[in-house]
């Protein structure tokens, strides 16, 4: 019997084939999901903010971060057998749910995305997909074992990358 395990916001887990891992309320926050194809060992962070450099005490939660989670994430995966020249990628959310003001601090979804697709290039992961922007929020699940990333929004037909 597989189990969907629950990732809360700033936060990230792990699970193994056939577990999957699902987060809700993806606005600006931006969902990485991770997955070993030969282990079929899964991930998922659910980041709210691009970079940790940029807060004082950002060490108390790493999860928080794209540069900090992507890595933290990893760690976990390789503890659990995965190996990282095979991680790919999939990632979904980076809305820009506050459409009144324009001006950088208000695009943190953008700024989510942009920063998760710069560690990833980073750490030599490739992203398969993405389901990034847009203005609305999403609530997604990943299974590690098929890779599926299903992707939910309210009044839109559910898509799986």
């Amino acid at each position: 019997m597989s189990e969907i395990i629950k990732v809360g916001m700033a936060d990230l887990k792990t699970c193994v084939s056939p577990d999957g891992v699902t987060t809700l309320g993806l606005g600006s926050c931006v969902g990485i999901a991770l997955r070993d194809p030969v282990t079929k060992i899964g991930g998922l962070a659910h980041i709210m903010l691009p970079d940790s450099t940029a807060i004082r005490n950002a060490n108390q939660n790493v999860a928080k971060f794209a540069d900090t989670g992507i890595e933290e994430l990893i760690l976990q995966m390789e503890k659990l057998g995965a190996k990282r020249s095979r991680i790919v990628a999939k990632i979904a959310g980076g809305a820009a749910m506050f459409m009144a003001n324009r001006s950088d601090v208000v695009q943190v979804g953008r700024r989510n995305v942009e920063a998760t697709e710069a560690k990833l290039q980073e750490l030599k992961i490739p992203i398969l997909a993405k389901d990034t922007g847009e203005n609305y929020g999403r609530t997604v699940t990943f299974f590690p074992e098929t890779g599926e990333f299903h992707i939910r929004a309210v009044g839109r037909n559910e898509t799986i990358i």
